[in-house]
């Protein structure tokens, strides 16, 4: 026992090494970033359509302390988080019966393919017809961003499997189930994972522009009201939040691909 905890140390401190670098060089990162922001609105540009940072993180935190920004910043996530479950949950699904079973791919695949290059966004006068301005058409359009980039991954994924795995397991006696659960879930997780960060992506692109046309609140609509009353500063906290919000959505499932999804796929 006291050898295995000797040889688990090491790695221990490497793996905690190797996360407080990343951390430093995002941190680094942002640092540069926020430095070359205040340069180029101070000594560059120039001018009140270009604001520096601490203005802009002045503003922030007036509007955070008010409530505003709290408000507009739960809707907008929360109508991203339900349309991308329900996205995500038929892209599974769908993905998985085509990339699995031959004569379902040859019915569905042509509807897929059709309907995957129809964007969200031209279909935002027609959610709102159907559904109104309330939280339905968002929801419905965020869950049309995601379902056809999870169907994809995830049938790519379940078609790339090493065939002679599945037979192997047949042979040994695996039921239909036990196949899914051991052989086709696992080698299609690294797929299916990557098809919702690119889908979480998307998302963002979506809501946004959603909020933008049809919406009382969220962080579309605070963009679209600072643009009407020319508040230069909302719009920069407004496009801050979202970028803070898709880096962070980005780096949990770039988290979960390295932590749970590489035991499967020797190649990531």
């Amino acid at each position: 026992m006291a050898t295995l905890a000797l040889r688990a140390a090491p790695a221990a401190v490497s793996a905690w090494r190797s996360t407080l670098t990343g951390a430093a060089a995002t941190l680094a990162g942002f640092a540069s970033l926020f430095v070359l922001w205040h340069l180029a609105s101070v000594y560059l540009v120039g001018s009140a359509l270009f604001p520096p940072p601490l203005r802009v993180l002045a503003r922030g935190i007036e509007l955070a302390r008010d409530g505003s920004l709290l408000d507009n910043v739960s809707v907008s996530l929360g109508r991203i988080l339900a349309g991308f479950a329900i996205g995500s949950a038929c892209g599974v699904v769908i993905g998985f019966v085509l990339g699995a079973v031959a004569p379902a791919r040859r019915v569905l695949e042509p509807y897929t393919e059709f309907l995957r290059f129809i964007p969200a966004t031209a279909l935002i006068t027609v959610a709102v017809i159907w559904f109104g301005i309330g939280e339905s058409s968002k929801i419905f359009l965020i869950a049309y961003t995601t379902v056809f980039i999870v169907i994809i991954n995830t049938a790519a994924g379940v078609a790339s499997i090493n065939r002679n795995k599945v037979r192997a397991a047949l042979c040994l006696g695996a039921t239909r189930p036990q196949l899914f659960v051991h052989v086709l879930l696992p080698a299609a997780t690294p797929y299916v994972l990557t098809g919702m960060r690119i889908a979480m992506a998307n998302s963002f692109t979506t809501i946004v522009a959603a909020e933008l046309v049809a919406a009382n609140d969220g962080l579309g609509k605070m963009l679209w009201d600072a643009r009407l009353f020319m508040l230069v500063d909302d719009i920069f906290v407004a496009l801050i939040c979202l970028g803070f919000l898709g880096f962070s959505a980005d780096r949990l499932f770039r988290w979960a691909i390295l932590r749970f999804a590489r035991r499967f796929s020797p190649v990531m």
